[in-house]
């Protein structure tokens, strides 16, 4: 086998759908614990009672932006609606949808012929390429372990009231939300609906927007800037770009207005004592949290900075990356090279970059 993908989730899904450009399935192996790509978002979708993709027309995992899930959406629909509404940037899939498509192209694309299931602890660089724990050498690796667990604050660890959005839950009578990105606003909308008294605790006010990052970050022009800025200014720049954001629009506004009208939807600075508190509060930031990663940076000294990996602008590791071998990052991990790294956009980027290593490396 050529390539390694270490991670089955849907960054690594993405590369693989790339990959098969040009090699088989049997080029490919593709290292994981879940059969199901789409596991561990069908786990926090359902947690959060998420209906719609924050994700416009082209968030899928196909390797080319165009057809992207308008197309069929329109054709499944018998109505040209998504397609206008992709030009206005305007269309968002519904859950099952893109679930539908997930489906779709595990059962045509070879998938379960390159799936290893394993957990990968070590990549070791070689004579060759890259060792994976006793699973053999490979000269091209994508790493895609995705996020490296739930966050909740250190303040509220051992609190029973306490659960994690992305964790499966009711609500109580009355519920603090603590966050303030798109599952905390989808939370807030939740427990109204369900009848609570919703107390909502954020740092700052929310970022609103209608992507993860603002739209120009999704461009060549917008990325070329961003490759172009030092290490202090990059990391400083992410911190500024990854603050917690939900869309703009009556969706969120009018609901929160009208509870907040009837006394049942406020602001604090602190957790109160509310029934039930619900942290909307993503995941751990930084490759330390990952075991593999971090390990992977203490071996082999990688430069860092302020929790990120340092990455070449197509999202490989320059130290250990050359003529004859390719390793590169994907999902959070990515977000060096591509701030929207964790988006089905941003794993399209990286997996064309590693196409591109793929193709023209003299040992392929």
């Amino acid at each position: 086998m050529r390539v390694a993908v270490v991670g089955s989730g849907l960054a690594g899904f993405t590369a693989y759908q790339a990959l098969r450009r040009v090699l088989e399935p049997e080029e490919i192996a593709v290292f994981g614990t879940d059969d199901d790509p789409a596991a561990a978002f069908r786990r926090h979708a359902a947690a959060i009672r998420q209906r719609a993709m924050r994700s416009e027309s082209d968030g899928h995992c196909l390797p080319a932006t165009f057809p992207g899930l308008a197309f069929r959406a329109s054709v499944a629909r018998r109505s040209p609606a998504p397609l206008v509404g992709t030009a206005f940037d305007r269309f968002h899939p519904t859950v099952g949808e893109f679930l539908a498509h997930v489906e779709r192209l595990r059962s045509r694309s070879g998938w379960e012929r390159s799936l290893v299931r394993s957990r990968i602890e070590r990549v070791r660089a070689v004579e060759g390429g890259f060792e994976l724990d006793a699973a053999g050498v490979f000269p091209h690796v994508l790493v895609a372990t995705g996020h490296p667990g739930l966050h909740v604050p250190e303040e509220l660890r051992g609190d029973s009231r306490v659960v994690h959005s992305y964790e499966p839950h009711d609500y109580a009578s009355s519920v603090t939300v603590v966050g303030a990105g798109l599952a905390a606003a989808t939370e807030w909308l939740n427990a109204l609906a369900a009848g609570s008294e919703v107390v909502s605790v954020r740092r700052r006010e929310p970022v609103r927007q209608p992507l993860n990052v603002p739209r120009e970050y999704f461009s060549r022009r917008g990325l070329a800037g961003f490759h172009r800025l030092g290490h202090a200014e990059r990391a400083a720049r992410l911190r500024t770009l990854l603050a917690p954001s939900y869309p703009p629009g009556r969706a969120f506004d009018e609901p929160l207005a009208t509870a907040a009208r009837e006394d049942r939807f406020r602001i604090a600075e602190q957790v109160n004592g509310t029934e039930q508190v619900i942290c909307a509060t993503g995941f751990r930031r930084g490759f330390e949290h990952d075991p593999l990663l971090a390990r992977l940076v203490d071996e082999h000294g990688l430069e860092t900075a302020e929790g990120w990996i340092v990455l070449a602008p197509d999202s490989t590791v320059p130290a250990l990356t050359d003529e004859t071998r390719t390793l590169s990052l994907a999902g959070v991990a990515a977000q060096w090279a591509f701030p929207a790294a964790d988006t089905l956009t941003g794993a399209r980027y990286v997996a064309h970059g590693l196409l591109d290593r793929i193709k023209a490396c003299r040992t392929r």
